[in-house]
């Protein structure tokens, strides 16, 4: 199936053809642009966009069978959500003998259309993306490679091929919930980076909050998140909104930098100030008190994700193409 979709991808004399030069000036400029005449440049460019070409990197036989590899695209390499998320995948794909390339954008739509141009140039047999946003020339490479893709960890409408992850909204709700029925009246929102997540866990908790009656209230940063990050967030929170007794982190690196950061001003968690993660880390269970968080099923995402996208090049397609895999809260102490 696959092979024979890679079959109908664009070629240099497609290019060739479209512009009426020959197949050997595409050649050059795909080598070395500038070796090419301005005006020629401009209209090989034009039609690469338009008909979404990919180059092809790996050796040619690579072209008419499997690769054996998959193409993972992590928006941080340093976040130890993705190396969990990961584990999965290659729980899976190693035991079927493939090989993942890993690719990190940096929440960036931008570098993401390179990381899989880059890829797709090496014939992956398929990608696993960990966004839901993607540049239009994203979504064209895409279509041109006809290779199975998975989007992972959210739960996109309409997802280019198959998606698999939780609800990300409904979880920041619920926690917020509880946070509430625990009598917080001044519960803040710590967001970081500023992605789809961040944005879907803001959504959750502007629900919960304003179906209680209260008003809702961002620290935003488009920093990366680490426990410093939660220190200067509490800091700047304390300065603002001196009356806070609940903060929802977006994740659970702010969250236990902000647990350290009101231990340091001897702030008592959570008789004065709850302090709910994401993610649910083992770190927050290590310390003390241990960190009340959302569970998200990282691992279980990867090897769900990977096992779907291999069943696609086996021939097999699944009756849903939306997984949703919930979540749990980590009940720990913070709360």
């Amino acid at each position: 199936m696959t092979t024979e979709i890679r079959k109908s991808r664009p070629t240099l004399q497609d290019i060739a053809d479209r512009i009426g030069i020959t197949k050997m000036t595409v050649s050059r400029y795909m080598r070395a642009p500038s070796s090419v005449a301005e005006p020629t440049r401009v209209k090989i460019r034009a039609v690469v966009e338009e008909l979404g070409y990919i180059q092809n990197r790996a050796p040619a036989m690579l072209s008419k069978a499997s690769s054996k590899a998959i193409g993972v695209l992590l928006p941080s390499l340093s976040n130890q959500v993705f190396a969990n998320f990961t584990q999965g995948i290659e729980a899976v794909t190693n035991a079927c003998g493939y090989e993942t390339l890993i690719a990190h954008f940096s929440y960036s739509k931008d570098i993401e259309e390179n990381k899989i141009a880059a890829l797709l140039s090496y014939q992956v047999d398929g990608l696993i993306l960990t966004s839901s946003e993607h540049t239009p020339r994203t979504l064209q490479m895409i279509k041109t490679a006809g290779v199975p893709i998975i989007e992972a960890m959210e739960l996109p409408e309409n997802p280019i091929d198959i998606a698999v992850g939780l609800d990300h909204e409904l979880a920041a709700y619920t926690v917020i919930k509880s946070m509430l029925n625990k009598g917080k009246k001044h519960i803040v929102y710590f967001g970081a980076r500023l992605d789809t997540r961040t944005q879907l866990r803001m959504n959750g908790y502007d629900k919960a909050i304003t179906e209680a009656g209260f008003e809702p209230i961002h620290i935003l940063t488009e920093a990366h998140s680490s426990f410093t990050l939660g220190q200067k967030l509490l800091e700047q929170t304390l300065n603002m909104h001196p009356t806070v007794d609940g903060i929802f982190c977006t994740n659970d690196d702010i969250a236990i930098g902000t647990i350290m950061a009101c231990q340091e001003r001897k702030i008592p968690v959570p008789q004065q100030i709850s302090i709910v993660g994401y993610n649910s880390l083992d770190i927050g269970q290590a310390m003390s008190p241990k960190l009340t968080s959302v569970d998200t099923p990282l691992y279980a995402i990867g090897e769900k994700s990977a096992q779907l996208l291999l069943d696609s090049l086996a021939g097999k397609s699944p009756e849903q193409k939306v997984f949703d895999l919930g979540f749990t809260i980590t009940q720990g102490e913070s709360l």
